[in-house]
């Protein structure tokens, strides 16, 4: 693809695969552009415009074969991979997060959590020990972390993210 996309249909295309994956639940098999723009309240030439932005995957008269175009966003939205995810701050969220199943389905395993607090540091959660801050880079850059999830107070964040990105982790 040497074509630039928009960041806004970049960031409309994993809701487009959320709406396919509801209709062929439902059974639906085929689905054209007005069809699928009542669905989800976008116009039906936009749908179309952001399909061409990846060569398109319908007919005209006929639709979209929504398993098909399900399944040709999920190897455009790279969910036909493996990430190895980091989290940081092994509070509420951050525990929430590493306990959430559906991630592994969608190829996001959740290698490793971290903490400053001398008491959560070792207790084990799914079979993944919470660690120590001190420990993150080494851990980080041994074991290819794709993936980085921030779950501290907003004051320690950006360093946080700064951290995750001097170790070469794109996606935070």
């Amino acid at each position: 693809m040497d074509k630039y996309v928009s960041e806004a249909v970049i960031r409309r295309l994993p809701k487009y695969y959320r709406k396919l994956e509801e209709l062929e639940a439902r059974g639906v098999e085929r689905i054209s552009s007005s069809e699928l723009s009542a669905e989800m309240e976008l116009n039906a030439s936009q749908i179309r415009r952001d399909f061409n932005c990846f060569g398109g995957f319908g007919q005209q008269g006929y639709g979209y074969q929504v398993k098909k175009l399900k399944n040709e966003l999920y190897h455009i939205l790279g969910l036909d991979q493996t990430y190895r995810c980091a989290i940081i701050g092994a509070g509420n969220i951050g525990r929430a997060l590493l306990l959430y199943k559906g991630f592994g389905a969608k190829g996001f395993h959740m290698d490793a959590i971290f903490d400053i607090n001398p008491e959560l540091i070792g207790q084990q959660m799914e079979g993944v020990t919470i660690r120590s801050m001190f420990d993150f880079d080494t851990y980080v850059k041994e074991h290819q972390i794709n993936v980085g999830i921030i779950c501290t107070p907003s004051n320690t964040a950006q360093e946080i993210c700064d951290k995750f990105s001097a170790l070469g982790v794109r996606a935070i």
